[in-house]
Parts: C-alpha cells; structure tokens; sequence
C-alpha cells in the first residue's frame, strides 16, 4: 500500500485556534529495549542562540530524571533539513529523534517505514488535554505520527517606523492596497518587500498565498489527494502573482538572498531596516530577532495577514502556515516518545516559546508569549476561517519541489504563470 496516495489531504489541515498540549514525561527511567543505558540521536533546526540551547538544557533535564538516557544532539540549517531526512530514509540510518513538518513530506517518510507509529504512544495525560485538532497535521490514515511543538501561521512582519517614515498609516486589506504600500516605500526610497529566493521556499510562499486567496477550502484541502491543478484558480494564482511581481516590489538581489542566514538575508534586511516587510511563518520573530545588531527583538515589527485578492473563491480570512513537530525513528527505543511526552509538558513548551520567540502548541503555554508581533498573528489565527499547511509540505517533497523551484523560475524571467502550473501538474503525474 502507498501511504502517501492514500492520505487523505483533511488530516493535513493544521487547526491552531484554542490548540491545547499538556502532558507529562513517560515511565521514567525508559531505556534500551534490553534495559541498559541507551543515547538518543536529534536532529533540530535551530543552528544558534537560544533556540539551540533550549535543546541542551531540554536533554539535560531528561537526563537528570532518567539517568539512563543521555544525548547526541545535532542542529541542522532549516533549509537543509529536508535533504538530510531524505539521505537518511534511503540509506536507512535514522536519527532518533527528528523535526517533522506533517502533511505529504511526513507521509513520505511514514510510507518509507522509517517513522513509528505514536498513536498509543503519546501519554493519556497529554491526549486529554490536546484533543485532536493540534495533531492533525501528522496525522495519517488515522495514525499519529510526531508530537507538535509550534504552530506557525504565516503573514507579513514589517516595520512600523519605515511604514510611518513612507506615510502608510495602516497596513494593507487588499492588494491594491499592498500595490500602493509598496509605491509609497519606494518613493521614500525604502525597499519594500525582503525575498529570500536562494531558497526557492520563501519565493514560493507568495504562490501559496495566492492561491489560497484564489481557490476555495475544498480544493486547497484536497488537493494533496486530486494532485489535480486543471482547477482554473490555480492558474489565476499564478498570474496573479506574475502581475504583482512585475510591479518589481522585492529588494534588489532577491534572487540570490538567503532567507536566514547573516545580516544580509531577508530577515536580516528586516532586522536592520533595510527593507520594510516579509511574507514569512511565525518563526519569523526569532530569526529577526537573532539577527538585529543587539540581538534583541525589533522593537517596531508588527504582523499583518496576507491581504484580500478580489474575485478570488477563496475566503479572505483563511490562513496558511506549519506546524513543527517531532518525531521518532521506526526503530528508536521507548525512550523516544517518553522524550517526547517530557517536550509536551506545560513547562517545556513554555521554554520553547520563549527560546524560538514563537507561538506554542500548548494552549496553556501561550501566556509566555510576549513579543507584540505575534499577538495579532495569534488573534488572526484563532478568526481564520481555517488553517490549513503550506503547499509544498501539503504536496509532498517530489510536488512541493518542483512547483517551488518553478515559482522561482517565473520570478527570474525563465518561465510565465502557465510553465509553473504545468511544471506542477507534471511532477504530481510522475507521482
């Protein structure tokens, strides 16, 4: 059987409105399945900072109540992530611990026999106190397969000072309105919109945007199952992110900026002012915030969703964005999900929220959220009419890929809305 054909497309919709996780750590003292000591392998994507600490201190912790198990802790660049899991299932050498991102990419991997099956794994306290709803997006023909950790909604984070600086008084509704925020931020002679396209993902977020704006909840849901783009709205996405591109409102060298890394990435240029928004998931306040010249929050960021595009089915107030998860290796030890249960208690999610500057899976975490840009994001996605993962997760590593890279082909003048619709539909009819 192909798990990853089968999936049905709903589980993937990540519901991030009132998501609740507590639980506590397993047995205690779990170890090697013969009951000796055993060191569990990680594999995160957190490279610097709080957001790598809060891993060690997390093992430390474990460690400390389970003497037996201790740690191999590995911290992965988020783009290279991906690749690293792929090499790892095909020459079947897992870590035992990995960072998940649900949807098609999950199922992948679980139709490679390379994750385990957590669905009585994961503790009844944290089962009572979660519900379903915050697990569905690694949940595969009725299987839960990783624990959350975060929830990532997506939308701009821009700078208030640089918006007053243009005479913005408010950020924009609808994309004309972004049409004109940007107009005015190149007359002040502001940069207006940071793009990380060396990664091809980010340039890729604004095809995912539109066409959530252009197509109605069924087809986007679905779509991981149909793997059917004749629906015309996925062609009027793609054109009308070509009309907005041709507009030129992405910094210059765009194309060959990284999103994350250095001060001179999309999220640097916005840390230090030298561009005035980016389309980008939650986690964007930790990494700008990494990355200003104190490596403090930014003081003026504030949050706005992705605007309404007229005559589009979909509903305005839908959102897109992820949810990060962990999971463990097909053959990892007990320990594992014991560890995983320990990183869902109250207490650790907690620490999670503040290490990573970002919304926790944890309902009763979310008080020790305290950056004020992400306090409209959170009120947005408890509004959204749903929230649904991005695309490419949605679609798979082959899909999702492909209609990436071609997004960025289209924004480089080597391709046009159809050549990116099409290089879709051939990669999700190679399957």
């Amino acid at each position: 059987m192909n798990v990853r054909r089968t999936w049905m497309a709903a589980a993937a919709v990540a519901v991030t409105a009132g998501l609740a996780l507590t639980g506590c750590a397993g047995g205690g003292g779990q170890s090697g399945e013969d009951g000796g000591p055993v060191e569990l392998e990680v594999w995160h994507n957190s490279t610097t900072g709080p957001g790598k600490q809060f891993w060690e201190d997390a093992a430390a912790a474990f460690t400390e109540e389970n003497p037996d198990v201790t740690f191999k802790i590995t911290a992965i660049q988020n783009e290279d992530m991906d690749g690293k899991l792929q090499t790892a299932v095909n020459s079947g050498d897992m870590p035992d611990v990995f960072m998940a991102r649900g949807g098609g990419k999950l199922a992948d991997i679980v139709d490679a026999g390379a994750v385990k099956d957590l669905t009585d794994l994961i503790s009844d306290d944290a089962r009572a106190a979660f519900g379903d709803a915050p697990f569905s997006a690694f949940t595969i023909e009725d299987k839960t397969y990783a624990v959350p950790m975060a929830v990532l909604p997506g939308g701009f984070f821009y700078s208030q000072d640089l918006f007053a600086q243009a005479g913005i008084d408010a950020p924009p509704t609808s994309i004309d309105e972004l049409s004109d925020a940007v107009d005015k931020l190149k007359g002040a002679g502001i940069q207006p919109i940071a793009l990380g396209a060396k990664a091809a993902w980010p340039a890729a977020h604004w095809y995912y945007f539109f066409a959530l704006r252009a197509c109605s909840q069924d087809t986007i849901e679905n779509i991981a199952v149909t793997m059917d783009f004749s629906e015309p709205c996925w062609l009027e996405a793609a054109e009308n992110l070509e009309e907005f591109a041709a507009t030129e409102p992405f910094h210059e060298g765009f194309l060959t900026t990284d999103p994350q890394e250095g001060a001179s990435s999309s999220a640097g240029l916005i840390a230090n002012h030298q561009a005035a928004m980016e389309l980008m998931g939650a986690w964007d306040v930790g990494v700008i915030a990494s990355l200003t010249p104190d490596q403090q929050p930014l003081a003026d960021l504030s949050w706005f969703p992705f605007p309404a595009v007229e005559g589009g089915e979909g509903d305005p107030t839908a959102m897109m964005g992820g949810v990060d998860g962990f999971s463990c290796a097909a053959d990892s030890p007990s320990a594992c999900e014991d560890f995983l249960n320990f990183l869902a208690t109250e207490e650790q999610q907690e620490a999670y929220a503040v290490a990573y500057q970002t919304i926790p899976a944890s309902a009763d975490a979310q008080d020790a959220v305290e950056d004020p840009a992400l306090q409209p994001l959170m009120e947005a996605s408890s509004e959204a009419a749903y929230v649904v993962v991005w695309l490419d997760t949605l679609l798979g590593q082959n899909v999702g890929n492909a209609l990436n890279t071609a997004v960025v082909e289209m924004l480089a003048g080597q391709g046009d809305a159809q050549s990116m619709v099409d290089a879709a539909a051939q990669a999700a009819a190679r399957g």
